[in-house]
Formats: C-alpha cells, sequence, structure tokens
C-alpha cells in the first residue's frame, strides 16, 4: 500500500447542474496520543460542514481515511494533483 499524504482534497465540478464542491481528509494527531481524521466538504468557496473522528493509532484512521476517498471518487470527485501538477 503506498502511502498518501496526510491531507486530501477532492473536488466535483459540473457547470450544467451548478455544482462545485469540495471534500477534504485530514489526518492529524490530538492531545491524547491519538490521532483524528477530519472530514470537511460542502459547496467551494464556503466554509462547509465538518466531521471529527478519533482512533487510538494512525493505522485505523488511514483505512478510514482511503474509504472515504474511494466513496467520493466513485461519486465523481477529483483530485487536483493529477500527474501534470494541474487537476
Amino acid at each position: 500500500m503506498e502511502t498518501q499524504p496526510p491531507s486530501i482534497h477532492l473536488f466535483r465540478h459540473d457547470p450544467t447542474r451548478n455544482m462545485a464542491r469540495f471534500y477534504s481528509l485530514e489526518i492529524t494527531p490530538d492531545l491524547f496520543g491519538g490521532v483524528v481524521l477530519i472530514r470537511n466538504w460542502g459547496r467551494s468557496g464556503h466554509r462547509g460542514q465538518e466531521r471529527r473522528h478519533w482512533f487510538a493509532s494512525v493505522e485505523p484512521a488511514e483505512r478510514e481515511r482511503d474509504i472515504w476517498q474511494r466513496r467520493k471518487l466513485r461519486r465523481g470527485y477529483e483530485s487536483r494533483d493529477g500527474p501534470d501538477g494541474q487537476g
């Protein structure tokens, strides 16, 4: 399994449906020795909503992050970090 960055930013843009959305996933340490998976989503240009999931270690947080990333990619979200740096 290849390592991924602690933050993943996905975007979905469809002008025909007036859709401009973002979805971000970030893993950060907490104050008690565990980690937090922070999911943030909403319309581009707005603050959006946030949900936090606490884990005792990094591995289950990474598994959960990967699950959410696959879900969003299946729904049409794309990463701005393509092979050429453009997205």
